[in-house]
């Protein structure tokens, strides 16, 4: 299929979403894109003759990419982009995908990660869903000279990885969703819920923390958070615990979900039950999932960064460290392929911690999310 075709097959099934979305029974069912047409970030030129630390091609290093779980789709595009990386690099070396099912438990991760390192891998790149517990597995494995690079969700004490690889600031995030919901409610504010991911997610845990210091603000004093709850990343909990927050508040008017499927199926709840025009959603979602109730009015503003973009910088990291081109210390800068220059960092929002900042945010609402899909 053409780049062309899948345009204007694309063109024909956003048409027909608005015309859906303006209809009384819209259609739940998101639009899923080729991972093709997803954008990237724009690569930041380089002078040739500069002293920037660059990646030796050809290199072997078998490693393995491990999300929070299989199957979900932001994981898929995060896998993509470092399967590129893997492929510009000439890395001989395996590049193995492995990570628990939705439905199992966050500890499964844990299991998961200590066979990876007794089959030999050399470098683990981990978007972490067991909080601390990992360390267990991981910083035995430093020792022993293992690469370790955690992305999108960290180890919350530092220990255990050498590296983070952030999708964006985590404090930024907090303020991101602040003024999400203040555009959504108004001057005036209103009640709000959260709904997060799982207890031990580390990057759901500080974005809703960084949005709490945001609400001490003057300017945020008209939000009122009701309650935080957790759909254990999964689309059927969330969605009964959409449900299950209505009931409890009838003054609820909005929910914020900073977790793709939370903010999913907490849409797909409002749409399937009709309560669109009494509580709407926000928070951090993909545009191929969220077109439909972003364009009927469920979910008039949302926020989120390339996936594919942060698997690809988290496979140069990692790459980088495991083959000794960077001894991943603070300062040290380097160039990620066509993503541009990165620089090694303290993490101000964990002692002792380092991390490379990926960025930015991308803002979505009913005026941009159509053109977003078809970049």
């Amino acid at each position: 299929m053409t780049h062309n075709y899948l345009r204007m097959a694309l063109l024909i099934t956003i048409a027909g979403l608005a015309l859906t979305a303006c209809s009384e029974t819209p259609t739940p069912n998101p639009v899923l894109l080729p991972l093709e047409l997803l954008p990237t970030k724009t690569a930041i030129p380089i002078d040739s003759n500069d002293n920037l630390i660059k990646a030796p091609p050809g290199q072997r290093v078998d490693m393995v990419f491990l999300p929070k779980f299989l199957g979900i789709m932001i994981f898929d595009q995060a896998y993509e982009g470092a399967l590129k990386a893997h492929t510009e690099l000439g890395n001989p070396g395996k590049l193995d995908l492995i990570g628990p099912l939705p439905n199992e438990r966050n500890d499964i991760q844990i299991k998961i990660a200590r066979n990876a390192i007794e089959q030999g891998t050399q470098a683990l790149m981990i978007s972490n869903n067991a909080g601390d517990k990992m360390v267990a597995v991981t910083q035995p494995a430093i020792e022993n000279g293992l690469t370790i690079v955690t992305w999108d969700s960290s180890i919350p004490t530092t220990e255990g990885q050498q590296l983070f690889v952030a999708q964006v600031d985590f404090a930024e995030t907090g303020e991101v969703m602040a003024n999400m919901a203040t555009h959504i409610l108004g001057e005036e504010g209103g009640k709000f819920a959260i709904l997060s991911a799982s207890q031990d997610s580390s990057n759901q845990n500080a974005w809703i923390a960084a949005m709490q210091t945001v609400l001490q603000k003057p300017e945020y004093k008209n939000l009122k958070l009701l309650e935080v709850v957790y759909g254990e990343d999964n689309a059927n909990i969330s969605y009964a615990k959409t449900l299950e927050l209505i009931a409890r508040y009838p003054d609820l008017e909005l929910i914020v979900a900073p977790t793709t499927i939370g903010i999913a199926a907490a849409a797909r709840a409002l749409q399937d039950n009709g309560l669109c025009e009494q509580v709407q959603v926000s928070g951090l979602g993909l545009p191929e999932e969220m077109v439909t109730y972003t364009l009927d009015g469920c979910a008039p503003e949302f926020a989120l960064w390339s996936f594919t973009d942060l698997g690809y910088l988290t496979y140069y990291t990692t790459y980088l460290l495991a083959t000794g081109t960077i001894k991943g210390e603070a300062g040290e800068s380097f160039k990620a392929g066509q993503l541009g220059i990165y620089t090694i960092e303290e993490d101000p929002t964990r002692e002792d911690g380092l991390r490379v900042l990926m960025g930015p945010f991308t803002i979505y609402t009913a005026d941009n999310v159509v053109m977003a899909l078809l970049q």
